[in-house]
């Protein structure tokens, strides 16, 4: 049985990191006493220039974090539960366009929000969770926004009902004796402004009938609902609005986008100058020369393209097996990732896991699945945190266009014919007349 509760689950990573370090200076100082000593004089004497730096550092460091958390727990989060109706005829379309409601960058705009009042851009978590075999959809948001999510979703779906829930992530009380958790953070396997497979690739945006329809999503939703009682499957999508935040590759400052990326990408399949935006190929007449390109890269070029018209979210995707130790199966593991391989395309990008998800070959690799516990522990609260883009589960993001993120989490037709999946017993007529536009 699972149960609510209440308790944070913390990892004393600094802690761990002061006593790694100790060890090694430890062992530095057995092997090489003399290099040691003259190691501190040198410290000593170059201290007025490297310890007001090194103090700086450490002291902004820990106060960004400081008054990051102190705004955190004061912001209230609510769940947002979306029940679907029996049927729904429209294409993940309908999903871009709440996507694109969302894109707003509200809560950082001065340097004064960032660093001294500590606020961040709002981020979200459209959550996919099949609770023993009951597939359900699910809005992790601060309250400030919850009426601005409910326009966004009734405007395009009228059918649908959304409710405030109890957060299900605190019906799991982390026991190593009681459960068993395997999860992992994805990454993309090429850089960023190549995208995945779309709807539009499946030709979705063309509102084929219901029978004609092939959903990517499909798998997942018939995977989510075919676990058992015991059983827990958890993705989320953890989203903000891109600002072209990403270090700029050879410079000591600067930054740079993925819409750049993008464009640098064409160029090198073009072959093309940068500034000129022509041929880079020059004939012995001195006139530059179209390259003679593959359909493979005339097709990559024009994706990119596409790809960058539309608006960019900086996106974390987690997904999550947890059971009960002994109804743990680990082909559901298998059953998760291939799930993520219907967006993957085999010459643009696809998924592939990141952190957290732990596979030893050998027992004796992992004594007592330590390290294995270690990672679910980890996982299991950066989920239930909605941590991604700040600490104390700061991960490097990857970027999305709104067509990509409608793809992935969408409400499904009756093309998925899952009876588990949580819908309301009658179609609505109209949403709620008193939302804000």
């Amino acid at each position: 049985m699972f149960k609510f509760v209440e308790k944070n689950i913390g990892i004393p990573v600094f802690g761990f990191t002061i006593a790694l370090f100790m060890v090694i200076l430890y062992i530095f100082l057995k092997i090489a006493p003399h290099l040691f000593i003259e190691t501190l004089r040198v410290l000593k004497i170059l201290s007025p220039i490297w310890l007001p730096l090194l103090s700086a550092y450490i002291f902004w460091f820990f106060w960004v974090m400081y008054v990051r958390a102190y705004f955190f727990y004061n912001q209230k989060y609510l769940l947002l539960e979306i029940k679907l109706p029996r049927e729904i005829m429209k294409s993940p379309l309908a999903m871009e366009s709440v996507f694109n409601g969302l894109h707003q960058s509200v809560g950082e705009a001065t340097w004064f929000d960032k660093y001294w009042s500590g606020k961040t851009r709002t981020w979200f978590s459209f959550e996919i969770v099949s609770i023993e075999g009951n597939v359900r959809f699910f809005v992790w948001t601060r309250a400030f926004w919850k009426e601005v999510i409910e326009a966004q979703i009734y405007a395009q779906y009228p059918e649908v009902e959304i409710i405030e829930a109890n957060d299900y992530t605190k019906m799991i009380d982390f026991n190593k004796k009681e459960i068993i958790i395997w999860g992992a953070d994805f990454k993309l396997t090429e850089p960023d402004p190549y995208p995945i497979k779309t709807y539009i690739d499946y030709g979705l945006d063309k509102d084929p009938k219901e029978e004609f329809k092939v959903d990517p999503i499909s798998p997942m939703i018939e995977h989510f609902g075919s676990i058992g009682s015991g059983e827990h499957l958890w993705m989320q999508f953890i989203i903000r609005v891109n600002k072209n935040e990403k270090k700029k590759k050879g410079v000591w400052f600067g930054k740079t986008g993925w819409k750049e990326e993008a464009e640098e990408e064409i160029n090198k399949i073009l072959q093309r100058d940068p500034k000129t935006k022509t041929s880079s190929i020059i004939s012995a007449a001195g006139f530059p020369i179209d390259p003679i390109l593959s359909e493979d890269e005339r097709e990559k070029a024009k994706v990119l393209g596409r790809s960058i018209t539309k608006l960019g979210f900086d996106v974390g995707m987690r997904g999550i097996y947890l059971a009960e130790k002994d109804k743990f199966r680990p082909i559901n593991i298998m059953g998760l990732m291939g799930t993520v391989k219907q967006f993957n395309s085999n010459t643009l990008n696809k998924f592939a896991p990141a952190r957290y998800s732990t596979v030893f070959k050998y027992e004796w690799q992992d004594y007592k699945n330590t390290l294995k516990n270690r990672a679910g522990k980890r996982v299991f609260d950066a989920y239930r945190r909605r941590s991604y883009f700040h600490h104390p589960y700061k991960t490097q993001p990857f970027v999305m266009n709104t067509e990509e993120l409608a793809t992935m989490y969408h409400f499904p037709g009756s093309t998925v014919s899952t009876p588990t999946i949580s819908r309301v017993p009658s179609k609505k007529s109209e949403a709620p007349s008193n939302l804000p536009i």
